[in-house]
């Protein structure tokens, strides 16, 4: 190292710190990169490749930037995945004796961005910390641009992948042990929006990250903070700490509370119920447009949207909260003046939570503290307003909701109404606030004035007539009196230079006033600067006063919105219960009816619970609607528990723990299953997880694979779900196998639905109206008419499908009898003499040995995949199960 300069090895020996991250070297007015740096980022950012000298044979590569435009180049960087490390002059280079001393003031990466032009103001920007341990693991969730900070725990992989899928992190750190897990990060590998990254065992430490968090929150202990039973999540969260501290070079003031939960509190919503739903974002395009949330989020600021968003996904499970919630926006429908003139206000109310974000980063500039003191200026009038609610969650909100009249008297007094946006070129300072400030700016504005008045004023005072102050680089100020006048010259006068004909002199009232002038525009930026400083300072003092009411603001948006979304779409009230009910009225798709130009949405009625209507298998042709009436009651069940009305004339709804879907089909090639393969994956979830207070919505099970292999599956798994010994969940189970139909006579709980269809000769019309019964057709052809399929196709379908009716299984399926022990069938079986569980469809084979193997089977402790495994073994035995 010692062959290359002097700066140079500066250079290395700050990469050498930063391995992992692109450094960015200040040199001047630009940020260099060096040798892989360089070509990375020339290659990245379309930057011309050049050399610079660094005292070997061979010239250095190198790029750069310019500092004034490095935001937009580092965020590109940083949205490729890239971590980029800021390496700044400490000092100023006129004053440097030697090499400039320069320092990495902070590192970015995805999580660590502060840069909020670059982001969705209405998604959180997460940074989560995973510990994993082989007893269960611990998570932390940071969003530093808002000062929202969660921890939590998990048993498996699968509770860390649903905290994934739920925070949506844009960067995830953890320890190395995380990354030799089962961890699905194949499903990962194409969103670019994700990193991962390992970062050192020693962050992870326990005895540090206490010490961490007590130091941070300056504690003595973690049991006031409400962790005491959160231990790897306490560990999570200290080393995220850690890790911030030493990335951030910063105090993160801004992370003045961190909140422990228990992923328990909350509905569960695993990855595919989300993703099925389109909670937040449609399924296909990835976009807001055609979500639930894309309906419900009506919010006037950015705080408001991103809290409705956490709200979606994170449905409560207290019945008391939703009520408070169901209660405040009921008292806001039923005063649309006030609600709609809260709205009014909200609407000029900035994102108080990523500009106190700025201010406590200290990137906050002036314009960023008029938008901070106009929206202060709002908050008296809302107060006033909510002092007319009445309901418990109102009250809070009022009380939560500090009026903050000192910190917008202190940036009113000080700060311009239109400031420059640049910190050290004045303009930022109002006239009166500082004496000084005054004097300077004065000097700077008023200076040919000054020196004016004070040669008239000399003039007279000493009565030399041709008196002249005059200027120049060496001599600065001077007054020139010429020799025919110098006798008259006063005793205060000194002399600075004397001439031919004239001689040069200064007092000491031109010299405080030269450098009044000469040095006023440095000295009045540096104390506009000093002053603003101090004002920014003063507000991030009072973060707690500052988050605590930018929350209230953010609920108060949240629960105006859901009151106007239930106005203007004809939401009603949802009643709640604990006992497993779920009735509603006229019900309807929150979405659909939206995005229907005609707005002629078919509303339907649904009855479950936990005894007689347990189950509801529903039939029916493609495009009937059956996958929409089925998304419909799940998304009015969520509705209902964030504390929303629904859409429906009544509704009564049993709190659900967790809700889960299969609906739809698709491979999963990055990680080498097949449709069917993912379907089972997803069923056998559902299966181990639900519970007899989950919602179960079941579209299409089986159909991936053989007609056969699927009828058996899907009887098998309604069989597994309406056992209330064993399971019990309400569900709802749409299928194409009209053969399930038959359950209804022999499960008490399952019911038959269908959705009616209109017929006129080959044409069919679709009346989406969900009806009590089975179908007893698909329809198919008709739907493929509809599609258009040509005729000669169709005809040779029904040649085809004749030709199939005549060797029906419904017979075959009459005489299956039930697996559930103790059930009492609507109808009388035919087989009373079968033993439970031998079906009849089997009864045709020839095969001994298949036959004899299924015998012996222990079908009370299978699993369903390992019953999937049993069937494909027997597939591959046999020709054709179903020839007599």
């Amino acid at each position: 190292m010692a062959d290359y300069t002097p700066m140079m090895q500066q250079y290395l020996e700050t990469k050498k710190e930063y391995p992992d991250c692109i450094l960015f070297y200040r040199l001047g007015d630009f940020y260099e990169m060096f040798f892989d740096d360089a070509k990375t980022a020339s290659k990245e950012l379309e930057l011309t490749l050049t050399g610079k000298s660094c005292g070997m044979e061979e010239r250095a590569p190198m790029c750069g930037v310019p500092y004034h435009a490095v935001d937009s180049y580092l965020n590109r960087l940083v949205n490729k995945g890239y971590k980029v490390a800021i390496c700044e002059q400490v000092e100023d280079p006129k004053l440097a004796k030697g090499l400039v001393k320069r320092e990495v003031i902070r590192i970015v990466s995805r999580g660590t961005n502060l840069d909020t032009t670059m982001m969705d103001e209405r998604t959180n920007n997460y940074l989560m910390c995973i510990c994993y341990l082989d007893n269960g693991s611990g998570i932390s969730v940071a969003d530093i641009t808002t000062g929202d900070f969660y921890l939590t725990e998990v048993k498996d992989i699968r509770g860390i992948l649903d905290e994934v899928i739920r925070y949506s992190p844009r960067e995830i750190i953890c320890n190395e042990s995380f990354m030799m897990s089962d961890f699905p990060f194949s499903n990962f590998k194409d969103r670019t929006e994700l990193s991962f990254n390992t970062i050192d065992s020693h962050y992870f430490d326990e005895r540090e990250c206490l010490k961490a968090i007590k130091s941070h929150f300056k504690v003595n202990s973690v049991e006031g903070l409400g962790l005491l039973d959160y231990k790897s999540g306490t560990i999570a969260a200290g080393a995220m700490l850690s890790y911030l501290f030493e990335t951030q070079k910063n105090s993160l003031s801004n992370l003045s509370t961190i909140h422990a939960y228990d992923s328990s509190d909350f509905m569960h919503l695993d990855s595919s119920t989300r993703r099925n739903l389109e909670l937040v974002e449609t399924m296909r395009e990835k976009q807001k447009r055609g979500s639930l949330l894309w309906v419900i989020d009506k919010t006037r600021t950015a705080m408001g949207g991103r809290l409705l968003r956490s709200y979606v996904e994170q449905p409560l499970l207290d019945k008391n909260t939703m009520n408070e919630r169901l209660d405040l926006v009921e008292e806001l429908c039923k005063n649309p003046v006030n609600r709609d003139e809260l709205r009014e206000y909200l609407d000029e109310v900035y994102d108080l939570e990523r500009l106190l974000g700025k201010i406590t980063y200290k990137t906050a500039n002036p314009r960023d503290l008029i938008a901070f003191k106009n929206s202060l200026y709002i908050l008296p009038h809302i107060k006033t307003i909510l002092k007319d609610f009445e309901s418990k969650l109102a009250c809070e909100i009022e009380s939560q909701l500090n009026p903050l009249s000192d910190l917008y008297r202190l940036i009113d007094d000080a700060i311009l109404e239109e400031p420059a946006i640049t910190l050290k070129e004045g303009g930022i300072i109002k006239d009166g606030y500082m004496e000084d400030i005054d004097h300077f700016r004065k000097a700077k504005t008023e200076g040919k004035d000054w020196l004016l008045a004070l040669e008239e004023k000399d003039r007279e005072r000493t009565g030399i007539k041709n008196l002249r102050i005059k200027y120049n680089k060496v001599f600065g100020y001077y007054y020139e009196v010429t020799n025919s006048f110098k006798d008259l010259v006063p005793e205060d006068y000194i002399r600075k230079q004397t001439l031919t004909n004239a001689e040069r002199y200064t007092t000491k009232e031109l010299k405080e006033m030269e450098d009044s002038i000469l040095n006023a525009e440095d000295k009045l930026f540096g104390l506009e600067y000093d002053v603003f400083c101090n004002v920014r300072d003063t507000i991030a003092s009072n973060v707690d006063r500052i988050y605590e009411t930018s929350k209230a603001i953010a609920k108060l948006d949240v629960f105006a919105s859901l009151s106007y979304v239930a106005e203007h779409n004809k939401y009603v009230r949802p009643t709640l219960n604990d006992n497993g009910v779920i009735e509603i009225k006229e019900g309807r798709h929150p979405v659909v009816e939206r995005i229907m130009e005609n707005g002629l949405f078919i509303p339907n009625d649904t009855k479950l619970d936990n005894n007689k209507n347990l189950v509801s298998v529903i039939t029916g042709p493609n495009m009937a609607g059956k996958s929409t009436y089925m998304r419909q009651v799940a998304l009015i069940v969520l509705l209902a528990q964030i504390g929303s009305f629904v859409p429906a004339t009544k509704a009564n709804i049993g709190i659900v723990d967790r809700l889960f879907t299969r609906v739809g089909a698709s491979d999963d090639l990055a990680s080498g299953q097949s449709t069917f393969m993912v379907e089972m994956n997803e069923v056998a979830n559902i299966l181990r997880n639900a519970t007899s207070k989950s919602l179960l919505i079941l579209d299409e099970i089986g159909r991936g694979t053989s007609t056969f292999d699927g009828l058996s599956i899907a009887w098998a798994v309604i069989e597994h779900i309406s056992n209330k010994k064993i399971l019990g969940a309400k569900t709802l189970f749409a299928t194409h196998y009209h053969e399930l139909t038959e359950l209804e006579g022999k499960i008490s709980s399952v019911n038959n639905y269908c959705v009616a269809v209109k017929e006129d000769g080959e044409d069919i019309v679709f009346l989406r109206k969900i009806i009590p019964g089975g179908a007893d057709r698909s329809y198919g052809i008709q739907v493929a008419r509809l599609a258009g399929i040509p005729e000669i196709v169709l005809n040779r379908a029904r040649e085809i499908a004749d030709e199939l009716a005549d060797n029906d299984i419904s017979d075959k399926i009459h005489s299956i009898n039930v697996n559930i022990k103790n059930e009492t069938s609507k109808k009388k079986s035919e087989r009373d003499d079968m033993d439970y569980g031998q079906i009849s469809l089997f009864e045709a084979v020839k095969d001994e040995d298949v036959i004899n193997e299924l015998k012996s089977l222990d079908l009370t402790n299978m699993t369903p995949l390992d019953a999937l495994n049993q069937l494909s073994k027997f597939q591959g035995m046999l020709n054709n199960r179903w020839k007599a």
